[in-house]
C-alpha cells in the first residue's frame, strides 16, 4: 500500500470512528430515555438498563455507518483541497482512482461490516432485546419493590414495603388488590418475601391479616393468619406466544414466509421489504462515498471555497436517504416496486464512479499583462 493511501486511509478511519461514536452516543441517549419508565416503575437495575439499551446498538450502527463515512470523506477531502494537497498529488501524476482509493477501501470495509450487521448482529441483538423487554414488562421477578413507596406492580395491585432487610426479607408489608371491584382485599403482614415459582410470582407473608369490606353490608371482615401466600395473577400477555417482529427474524425466514412462524397477510409486505432492505442498505455506504468524491474531486481545483460542492453532496445524500425510506414504505404496500430499492442503492455507485473518474476540467488562467518598453 502506497504511503499516500496509508496516510489518507488512516485519517478517514480515525475520523469515521470518532464521528460514529459521537452519533451513536447521541442516538443511544435519546432512545434510552424511552426506557426510563422501566427504572421508575419496574425497578430495573442500572446494569440491566444499560444491557437492554446496548442491545440496540447494532441497529443504530447499520444506519449511522454510511452517514458517518460520507461525513468523514467530505470533510477529509475538502481539507486536502484547502491545503492544496490534492494539487500536489495530481501534479505527481496520481489518477482520479488513485486519489479516491483510500475512501473506496474504507467504503468496501464498511459494506462488508454492514452485511455482517444486517445478516446476523442486528436480528440477533434485536431478538435478545425484545425478549428481555418482554420479560421485564411481564415478569414479576424483575420488579424491585422500593422501600417506603407504593409500588404499582400491575393494574389494580399495589404493594407497600416499609423496609427490605439485607437477606431479602420484606418488613412491614401491605398488599392491596382491587382488580375485582366486588371483592377488594387488603393484606397486612409483619414480614414476608417475594418468590418466583413455575405457576407465577407469589408474596409469602407471616403474622398478618386480610381485610375486606362487604359492598352490600359495608361490614369489615378481618382474617388473621400466621402464614399466607398471595398469588399474583399472571399477566395474560405473558402466557401468549410473543410475536416476533421483522427486524428480529433471520434473512431466510423473511425470504420464506410460507415456512416461517405465523405472519398475518397485512405484514407480508413489511417482512418482504425488510429482507430486501438488509441486502441493499449496506451498499449505501459505497454509494454515499462515491457521491461525495464525485462532487469534490471531479472538478478543477480552484482557490475558491468548496462550499457549493459540499452542499450539493449533502443535498444528494439527503435525497437518496429520503428516497430509500419512501421506497420502503411504498414497496411494503406494492411488492412490485421492490426492485426500486436496489436501483436506489446501486445507481449512485455507477453514477458516482462515472463522474468521479472524469478528467477534471482545467481552469484557464488569465494571461499576465506584458510590459512594453517605451
Amino acid at each position: 500500500m502506497k504511503a499516500y493511501t496509508r496516510y489518507v486511509l488512516q485519517q478517514l478511519l480515525v475520523g469515521m470512528i470518532l464521528v460514529t461514536a459521537a452519533l451513536t452516543a447521541v442516538i443511544w441517549l435519546t432512545q434510552s430515555l424511552r426506557f426510563v419508565e422501566m427504572i421508575i416503575n419496574r425497578g430495573l437495575s442500572a446494569g440491566a438498563f444499560f444491557y437492554l439499551t446496548m442491545l440496540l446498538l447494532p441497529n443504530f450502527l447499520s444506519i449511522i455507518l454510511p452517514i458517518a463515512l460520507f461525513t468523514v470523506v467530505v470533510f477529509t477531502y475538502n481539507r486536502m483541497i484547502a491545503d492544496r494537497e490534492l494539487v500536489i498529488m495530481r501534479t505527481a501524476g496520481l489518477s482520479q482512482q488513485a486519489i479516491a482509493r483510500p475512501a473506496l477501501i474504507l467504503a468496501g470495509a464498511v459494506v462488508v461490516f454492514g452485511y455482517g450487521l444486517n445478516l446476523y448482529l442486528v436480528p440477533e441483538s434485536y431478538r435478545m432485546f425484545r425478549e428481555l423487554q418482554w420479560e421485564v414488562r411481564y415478569g414479576y421477578s424483575h420488579i424491585l419493590l422500593r422501600e417506603g413507596a407504593f409500588n404499582n406492580v400491575s393494574d389494580g395491585v399495589t404493594v407497600y414495603v416499609r423496609e427490605r432487610s439485607a437477606d431479602g426479607q420484606l418488613v412491614g408489608i401491605m398488599v392491596h388488590d382491587a382488580r375485582d371491584e366486588e371483592k377488594v382485599y387488603t393484606w397486612l403482614a409483619e414480614r414476608g418475601a417475594m418468590v418466583e415459582t413455575d405457576s407465577g410470582s407469589r408474596v409469602v407473608m407471616f403474622n398478618g391479616s386480610r381485610q375486606t369490606v362487604d359492598k352490600k353490608t359495608h361490614q369489615l371482615s378481618i382474617l388473621y393468619f400466621d402464614r399466607s401466600t398471595y398469588d399474583m395473577e399472571p399477566n395474560q400477555a405473558r402466557d401468549e406466544i410473543r410475536f416476533r417482529e421483522a427486524r428480529e427474524r433471520r434473512l431466510e425466514e423473511l425470504l420464506n414466509l410460507e415456512e416461517a412462524e405465523y405472519v398475518s397477510p397485512q405484514d407480508v409486505g413489511k417482512f418482504t421489504v425488510e429482507a430486501h432492505k438488509r441486502l441493499s442498505s449496506p451498499l449505501l455506504a459505497l454509494g454515499y462515498t462515491l457521491v461525495g468524491l464525485a462532487c469534490l474531486i471531479s472538478g478543477a481545483i480552484t482557490r475558491r471555497s468548496q462550499t457549493g460542492r459540499i452542499l450539493l453532496a449533502v443535498v444528494l445524500v439527503v435525497g437518496l436517504q429520503g428516497l430509500a425510506l419512501a421506497l420502503e414504505n411504498i414497496a411494503a404496500k406494492s411488492l412490485g416496486l421492490v426492485p426500486l430499492i436496489y436501483v436506489n442503492a446501486v445507481l449512485p455507485i455507477f453514477l458516482g464512479y462515472y463522474f468521479m473518474v472524469r478528467a477534471p476540467r482545467r481552469r484557464s488562467e488569465p494571461a499576465e499583462p506584458m510590459l512594453t518598453a517605451n
